[in-house]
């Protein structure tokens, strides 16, 4: 929320979504071994049908929101960046635990494959049953029957990864170690993470069988170190759309960039050559995700006036106009509002046009034990470059938002997120770990 809240910092928005259409998978025999076989290959064999994909030109249609429908998975970018926001996450940060960077690689292969099938509506390999009685099944089972619901599955590479696999030359100079802000309180343990995968879908289940297979298929080499489960989208990217309410009750990301702005992602969000630096060209055309988990103090919140709520966000509660006008999207006054308020500090007009892309989700994970809700705003940005976006933005807000008595940062990671699988030979990270790219 800090460096959140306000949708006006081109963070919110817009739910268009992308990527050109999926090729689909060829069939493979199952080995005994099953998904825990470093070679083995994903099969094509499905538990349900073909996906239907509602398009307007190159785009999928977000009326397709409220069909079931599936995300293309191949395209120049990632699907879960610009694509239309679902309702529902299942974030995961992962661990490297092996040192054999073929073995490593051919994770980051059946990944691949695993994830367009799941996001098709299909199950992984063979399925959940008929297979062999002799070995675990290839597919846990818990979404058969169910609509792809717009699943998608983004990759993102930690700081920590190019320590690792003789990458240190390879890791892109605007993936940078976030430095501490004022007011966080960082748990370690729930941070950072050699690699994540960020599962969006309009069903829970959906998502969280998700990630649950490709954990199952990555046992050995990688393990989760921390997960987030999220509901209720704060952003949008479709302009639309109506712009969602946080768990303070405030529209949260009024403006932010549209899937279907293609001017403003290319200036804002897909990075360039120029970014990365003279080894890290298999960044072009990915993004740079941060994350961070905002603690709410919901109970001192729901005591605090009207009045002063919405001082310190600088929008009124109801329509979510800012001060002074009358309707949401009616361009801010800044100097109407108070100086610390949220809006006023998290303006690209207060940061020198700072811009981000917002897919932030609400959570609650039960109380703390004294009570008190532990919930708040899983906070997930995509941006150009982190050392000319997010960081600068935080650190306007940290040193004085008003909104910061309210919230703490309590956990934080940064990736790089590289470009699309543009077809079915391809597969995430190829360009990174391809010795010619």
């Amino acid at each position: 929320m800090t460096d959140t809240l306000d949708s006006t910092n081109g963070t919110n928005g817009t739910d268009g979504a992308v990527e050109p259409a999926r090729a689909g998978s060829a069939p493979s025999r199952r080995s005994l071994i099953g998904w825990g076989g470093a070679g083995l290959a994903l099969g094509a064999a499905a538990a349900g049908g073909a996906v239907a994909m509602t398009r307007v030109g190159n785009d999928v249609d977000p009326a397709g929101a409220d069909t079931g429908a599936g995300v293309p998975f191949h395209g120049p970018h990632q699907a879960g960046i610009a694509t239309a926001v679902q309702d529902r996450l299942h974030f995961a940060a992962f661990d490297v635990k092996t040192d054999d960077r073929a073995e490593f690689v051919q994770l980051l292969k059946d990944w691949t494959q695993a994830a367009a099938r799941m996001t098709a509506g299909h199950a992984v390999g063979e399925g959940a049953y008929g297979g062999l009685a002799e070995a675990p099944p290839d597919d846990t089972g818990e979404a058969l029957g169910l609509k792809p619901s717009r699943l998608t599955l983004t990759i993102g590479f930690g700081p920590s990864l190019f320590g690792k696999f003789d990458l240190a030359d390879r890791r892109p100079e605007a993936l940078v170690d976030l430095p501490a802000f004022s007011g966080d309180n960082l748990d370690k343990a729930r941070s950072d993470g050699d690699l994540c995968i960020q599962a969006c879908a309009d069903d829970p289940q959906v998502a969280v069988h998700a990630i649950r297979n490709l954990a199952r298929i990555g046992f050995g080499k990688v393990a989760i170190r921390w997960s987030q489960l999220g509901f209720g989208k704060t952003s949008s990217t479709t302009p639309d759309a109506q712009t969602p309410r946080n768990l303070m009750g405030f529209k949260d990301g009024t403006r932010n960039i549209a899937g279907t702005e293609t001017a403003r992602l290319q200036k804002f969000v897909w990075a360039d050559e120029k970014d990365n630096g003279p080894n890290s060209a298999w960044m072009t055309g990915g993004s740079y995700l941060v994350a961070r988990r905002i603690r709410m103090n919901i109970e001192t919140w729901d005591r605090t006036s009207l009045q002063e709520q919405e001082d310190i966000f600088g929008r009124d509660k109801g329509e979510g106009a800012p001060v002074g006008k009358a309707k949401e999207h009616d361009k801010p006054f800044l100097k109407a509002m108070k100086p610390d308020a949220h809006v006023r500090l998290a303006h690209p007009d207060s940061n020198d046009g700072v811009t981000i892309l917002r897919r932030g989700y609400s959570f609650t994970d039960g109380t703390d034990g004294l009570g008190r809700l532990e919930a708040g705003l899983f906070f997930l940005a995509y941006q150009r470059d982190v050392r000319k976006a997010f960081i600068p933005l935080q650190r306007n807000l940290s040193r004085s938002d008003a909104l910061n008595e309210y919230i703490q940062h309590v956990s934080s990671a940064v990736f790089a997120v590289p470009p699309g699988v543009r077809d079915k030979d391809d597969w995430w990270g190829r360009a990174l770990f391809s010795k010619e790219a």
